[in-house]
């Protein structure tokens, strides 16, 4: 039994142990807004925070989740979220939108880490995301904005 918090709730899962992170938070827990993209690693539609820092839910494996805290896109909280949800949607980031929860999740790691980034750390912590879209110049854009509105 593997026992973990998502979302602020406390979640046990009883099955195997090198069951992705992903699957059981889309298939056992319902939470669908964080997507399968690659199943490798490198598209980033997976990306939740474990802990405080982002993880690609693909290829995590639950059983090392164990006591740890994940937030997924359903969950992410606070001025950094709420600045980064505002921006994204004045400067109407999403084309298609599936990949937009991994970019979100990553965005707002950036700005609790890096509160006013320069385009080089953004795209730092963003190159592990793929966007089939290449809303690449709105997502950087609408990070900035985003800064912008948290500095006031």
């Amino acid at each position: 039994m593997i026992t973990f918090m998502l979302n602020g709730q406390e979640k046990t899962f009883d099955g195997d142990p090198d069951t992705p992170l992903l699957w059981v938070i889309r298939d056992f827990e319902k939470l669908t807004g964080t997507k399968y993209g690659c199943g490798v690693a490198q598209c980033g539609a997976c990306t939740v925070h474990l802990d405080g820092m982002t993880r690609r839910s693909c290829i995590t494996p639950i059983s090392t989740v164990e006591g740890s805290e994940v937030i997924t896109i359903e969950g992410v909280a606070g001025t950094e979220a709420e600045a980064v949800r505002a921006a994204w949607v004045a400067i109407d980031v999403p084309q298609c939108g599936y990949c937009q929860s991994g970019q979100i999740m990553s965005a707002v790691s950036l700005l609790q880490a890096t509160p006013k980034p320069t385009d080089d750390e953004i795209d730092g912590a963003m190159a592990g995301n793929i966007c089939r879209c290449a809303t690449y110049q709105r997502i950087r854009q609408a990070i900035h904005n985003a800064a912008d509105t948290l500095e006031g």
